[in-house]
């Protein structure tokens, strides 16, 4: 008898603590975090570049296959006719030394600061690819998606510039005067809404491309990159004169006006280019124009990604520019996330704008790796404890995990290190990435800051197989909740393997 009521009031498991136990027991041993971490559920990677996402091996196979030609003298990749300075991408199948010199200059790998930044080494990388992205682009959004699902992520947000070239094209014909509203006017007589077309018919080339490259309608060899759910970020260069960065944003506007693929539009290039610098707050002001024509758009900007430099590109910096960038794109702009966000202490009022984006729920894609390769900020020096402390949501991402060499597993691995971060908090990063991702619908938590479920799934065991009426209804309506849910049921699955 004692024995049966023991049992009956035993402590029911809890796989959540168990797996926290674990996660304590195993942190010093890379081995075995590295291991636990590649198959933790990451939710979302919202700040991936696909031009970055790509290994050199990669590029470097697609030159050779597609005749490219090499020039020596800058290490970049061409096209032909090859010949004098122009060796044909087919030598390097003999030629070892300049095989790893071009992965070296397409990435970070073999860097090592000397007479050359890791700021200007990294931005100098994607014109010596370049060459090798024509035509791929469906291999591209293959390689990212299955890299996606080899790091157990259920969503993908892809910055991609469908359309963008045609659109600065355009830009160049209409001009600039400085009036927004009459220069929109002019790019929409112009013809830029027959860009969008164009740029939709070229996504659906590349998704059908990826989706064959991947066996996503062959049972036998359907690959796991084919199950992660995927949405793109117009992405906007912001180092050209206003009239053809204005002409990209509102062709991005266009975009995810009209194809629901695209949920969303971020600003890229280097924050420190000169162009980036002179014109910030005009930047801002054209979101804030577009925006209030149509706020339904989403918007995650590149800001704060500075770091007051000596040497190289950085020294463009000064303590000026450090004062308002991450507060623009919150106020003037009307971001929703915030990209890189590393200067925040420096910003003028830091910490009532860190308030102000707690309140207003302004996620920070926090991209480590890339911060310290490219800024050289690391560790204590980084604001990622900052942020979290000050209530701030964040998230892990990746930034250009091809040239950085990492993957998002990577980075939880590296923040777990670093911050010696718990259980609770890998699952609140995860959890974040989903529910600040642009994925429409509504969310499955009412209480983001403490994931409380939703009312129509208060009663149920969140990720279940078989969710309840209510609960179905708010899952078949909304693919945000949908991928919630599937995170919650991974979640689930992880931690019972560590009971």
């Amino acid at each position: 008898m004692l024995g049966a009521l023991s049992a009956c009031t035993a402590t029911p498991p809890n796989p959540a603590a168990a797996t926290a136990r674990y996660l304590d027991r195993i942190r010093n041993d890379p081995a075995k975090l590295d291991a636990f971490l590649l198959a933790f559920p990451k939710g979302a990677d919202l700040h991936n570049h696909l031009s970055g996402a790509i290994y050199a091996e990669s590029f470097i196979g697609w030159a050779i296959a597609d005749g490219l030609c090499i020039d020596e003298n800058e290490l970049a990749l061409t096209k032909g006719p090859c010949g004098r300075n122009l060796v044909p991408a087919s030598a390097l199948r003999k030629n070892r030394p300049l095989y790893d010199a071009l992965v070296g200059a397409f990435s970070m790998k073999y860097f090592r600061p000397d007479g050359e930044t890791g700021h200007d080494h990294f931005f100098a990388a994607f014109d010596k690819f370049a060459a090798a992205e024509t035509d791929r682009e469906g291999d591209m959004l293959a390689q990212a998606l299955q890299q996606a699902a080899n790091d157990h992520t259920v969503y993908l947000e892809l910055m991609w510039s469908p359309g963008m070239p045609e659109a600065r094209r355009l830009a160049r014909k209409v001009g600039w005067d400085g009036d927004l509203a009459r220069v929109r006017n002019k790019l929409i007589a112009a013809g830029i809404d027959q860009i969008v077309p164009v740029a939709r018919r070229q996504v659906d080339q590349r998704e059908a491309r990826a989706r064959a490259l991947l066996h996503c309608a062959d049972p036998a060899r359907r690959r796991s990159g084919c199950d992660v759910t995927v949405r793109y970020l117009a992405q906007i260069i912001r180092v050209f004169p206003p009239a053809e960065v204005f002409a990209q944003d509102v062709l991005a506007f266009r975009l995810v006006e009209a194809d629901p693929r695209f949920v969303g539009l971020n600003i890229v290039g280097p924050e420190d280019d000169p162009i980036s610098l002179h014109d910030y707050s005009l930047h801002m002001r054209m979101f804030q124009y577009l925006h209030g024509l149509d706020p339904r758009v989403a918007m995650s900007l590149h800001a704060g990604e500075l770091v007051e430099g000596h040497r190289g590109g950085l020294r463009r910096v000064r303590p000026e520019d450090m004062r308002f960038h991450i507060r623009e794109a919150v106020e003037i702009a009307g971001a929703r996330r915030i990209g890189h966000g590393v200067d925040i202490e420096h910003e003028n009022d830091w910490r009532e704008l860190m308030a102000d984006m707690a309140a207003r729920h302004i996620l920070v894609e926090i991209n480590l790796t890339s911060n310290a390769q490219i800024l050289g900020i690391t560790g204590a020096a980084h604001p990622f404890l900052t942020y979290w402390t000050a209530g701030v949501p964040v998230a892990l991402s990746t930034d250009d995990e091809g040239v950085e060499r990492i993957d998002l597993t990577h980075e939880y691995v590296r923040a777990t290190r670093e911050y010696h971060l718990r259980f609770g908090q890998l699952v609140t990063l995860s959890r974040n990435a989903v529910a600040y991702g642009f994925a429409p619908g509504a969310n499955l938590w009412a209480d983001v800051d403490h994931f409380v479920p939703n009312a129509a799934c208060a009663t149920d065991t969140i990720g279940a197989a078989e969710p309840s009426g209510a609960c179905a209804a708010l899952l078949a309506t909304s693919l945000k909740a949908r991928l919630q849910w599937q995170l919650e049921a991974a979640l689930t699955k992880f931690e019972a393997g560590h009971q």
